[in-house]
């Protein structure tokens, strides 16, 4: 009985020591998505690399037995075990930065100080110095014996631990927000159960662990699911530093991830070593059943997940958002140009049929003009792309029926926002017609009543449509306040940041893309937040105070400034000048445009995509010269000379 504890203890610890790894290794792969360019989350990701290597090994030498592969794995263990006190200090003098205490040269000298002499312990790794030899007794689990160096290091991990658990502290009672102290808490709780409990402590403890080996390993399981709950809400907390996301937002994201990455690995492991050990224990076949239970658990945790990922959202974050529901379901039931489309090629296909007719399309207005939007049947029957502007002026009563009326060989029906409103003209549908007959009351009944619908559904489009530019011109000063909040969570160097230099360079394509678009006239080019730049300022002067003008002004000098040398030309050096200049200072359709460059239209979209880049890299430099007072051209010659 004892024998048999035994082995399902040590299986146990060995899933739990894989669980910790494969966490950590998930989270790290998370926090790569997130930005980089932030301190506290690139020294995250330095301490997590040393948890993985540390957790692996201990998981791996263990499951290898006595092989030549565990003393292969018991040194990368240590490899994780030597780089973790200067990770760890990394990762807490960075925090401490964030209250507004960077480092005066100390802690930056005494942290290129700690990462040297971990480089010299694993030199000492490398030529067999650090550790000894293997040193399996049998019971409980394998270890290296230690040497006098691994002495020194002893002293060296929990000295470096101690400093960098003081400076947690400081940026802990530096901080003064309830919810960031209580995510600092986090920190500072779970980084000293990471530190204590990534230490091998079998190096001392072999007498006790041979003498209570039960105990030692109820102890080392135990360790490991704090080690587990530390890092997840080491994570949880260092999700908020670097992003301008609401908190739901984070809490959302990171919930899914757990779900989908580290538990369901972690049970999938557990079962599948369960199975291995009951087959090794009762003498069963087990090589078919291993893979039949990894894929079906699965199976059933992305079935379970999927089922309860809502529910745990709606539990948690919109019991009492109802802002949140109603944004929510307008995403569900939102009518998108491919839903339109379909929609609408429907009701022609009923059209169709109802006239036993192939031929028929809906035109939609745009600024006065009638253009094809839905076309069905025979290219060579339809009209053109744009149909002539006198339609809209044509009469509403004709040929004895309201509404209808004949237009060479089509019926058209003019479609209306209301049917009790006649002001507000959205397109027209027309049917093909075979001869110069009369339109009977049948048919005039169904294309009345099939037009409401494609009223019905293009009046909702265009609802949509202004609800969403009423949401794209919020965007701007959304994301300025959601980076305002970010930044007072913890830090106090950007919360003094000027509302102008805030998160502009981060979203500069954007902004020179929606001016671009606008180019000629529109809220996206005179309410664009580049408006509040310098060097555009500064230009404002030059054009009897026409803002709009000095805009645009300053988006041509940035287009030119990515325009080859010489004569212009159609080759691949000018393709990035020619598509802007094409398609937004010349007004040209994609299509035209596409067929002028001989490029296809998804091609085109990716050129633009690097051409805009290119414009606003040279709006940023544009405006750093405008910021150090640099305004003609022959300045900026020289300044760049």
């Amino acid at each position: 009985m004892g024998v048999i504890l035994l082995a399902v203890l040590t299986t146990i610890n060995q899933v739990f020591e894989a669980g910790v790894a494969i966490t950590a290794f998930s989270l790290f792969l998370r926090s790569l998505t997130f930005n980089l360019k932030d301190r506290v989350t690139f020294a995250f990701l330095v301490l997590l690399l040393c948890v993985v290597a540390i957790f692996t090994g201990e998981a791996m030498g263990g499951a290898v037995g006595r092989t030549t592969l565990l003393e292969i794995w018991l040194r990368f263990q240590w490899v994780g075990l030597i780089f973790f006190p200067p990770a760890f200090f990394h990762f807490a003098d960075a925090l401490l930065a964030t209250t507004g205490r960077p480092s005066r040269g100390r802690r930056r000298l005494l942290l290129r100080l700690a990462y040297l002499t971990s480089a010299i312990f694993f030199f000492m790794l490398l030529f067999f110095k650090m550790v000894g030899p293997v040193n399996y007794v049998g019971e409980p689990v394998p270890y290296m014996e230690r040497t006098w160096i691994t002495l020194v290091f002893t002293l060296y991990y929990f000295l470096m631990l101690i400093l960098a658990f003081s400076l947690i502290w400081r940026a802990y009672d530096r901080t003064v927000l309830s919810a960031s102290r209580r995510r600092m808490g986090y920190l500072l709780v779970g980084s000293s159960f990471l530190g204590i409990g990534s230490y091998p402590y079998l190096l001392f403890g072999t007498g006790f662990a041979l003498r209570f080996p039960h105990l030692f390993l109820v102890v080392a399981a135990m360790g490991n699911i704090l080690v587990f709950t530390a890092l997840v809400a080491m994570a949880y907390a260092v999700a908020f530093f670097g992003v301008p996301w609401p908190d739901r937002v984070i809490k959302i994201r990171l919930i899914k991830w757990l779900m989908r990455g580290p538990i369901t690995v972690f049970v999938v492991l557990l079962l599948m070593t369960l199975v291995w050990r009951a087959g090794e224990a009762f003498n069963l076949p087990y090589s078919v059943a291993i893979p039949v239970v990894a894929v079906v658990s699965v199976l059933l945790m992305q079935h379970l997940i999927t089922l309860g990922a809502p529910v745990i959202e709606r539990w948690l974050f919109y019991r009492d958002e109802s802002d949140l529901q109603t944004v929510s379901a307008f995403q569900d039931r939102l009518i998108t140009d491919g839903d339109l489309r379909q929609f609408l090629e429907a009701v022609l296909a009923s059209v169709c049929d109802q006239f036993q007719v192939s031929t028929a399309f809906i035109a939609a207005l745009n600024q006065n003009r009638v253009e094809m939007y839905v076309p069905v049947g025979k290219k060579d029957l339809l009209p053109k792309d744009e149909l002539p502007p006198d339609l809209l002026n044509a009469g509403a009563v004709q040929n004895g029926y309201t509404g209808v009326f004949s237009w060479e060989n089509f019926w058209l029906l003019p479609l209306f926002a209301d049917e009790n409103d006649s002001e507000e003209l959205l397109g027209l549908l027309g049917v093909f017609r075979e001869m110069e007959t009369e339109l009977d009351p049948d048919h005039h009944y169904s294309l009345e009543r099939l037009g409401a619908r494609a009223a019905m559904v293009l009046a909702n489009r265009k609802l949509q449509r202004q609800v969403i530019q009423e949401v794209e011109s919020l965007s701007p000063k959304v994301d300025l306040i959601q980076r305002l909040r970010a930044a007072s969570r913890y830090d106090q160097v950007d919360v003094l940041s000027d509302l102008e230099d805030l998160g502009i360079a981060e979203d500069m394509s954007k902004y020179v893309k929606d001016a671009f678009s606008h180019y000629w006239g529109g809220p996206k080019l005179t309410e664009n937040p580049l408006m509040r730049l310098e060097v555009v300022q500064q230009a404002i002067s030059d054009y009897d105070g026409n803002a709009t003008n000095a805009m645009r002004a300053i988006l041509q000098e940035a287009l030119e400034r990515i325009r080859p040398e010489g004569e212009r030309r159609f080759t691949a050096e000018w393709i990035l000048y020619n598509i802007l200049e094409m398609k937004f200072l010349q007004g040209r359709k994609v299509r035209d445009v596409a067929l002028r460059l001989a490029m296809s239209e998804a091609d085109l979209y990716r050129k633009q995509r690097v051409a805009i880049e290119a414009v606003a890299d040279a709006i940023i430099d544009m405006e750093q010269l405008a910021r150090e007072g640099v305004t003609t051209q022959e300045e900026m010659v020289n300044y760049e000379i």
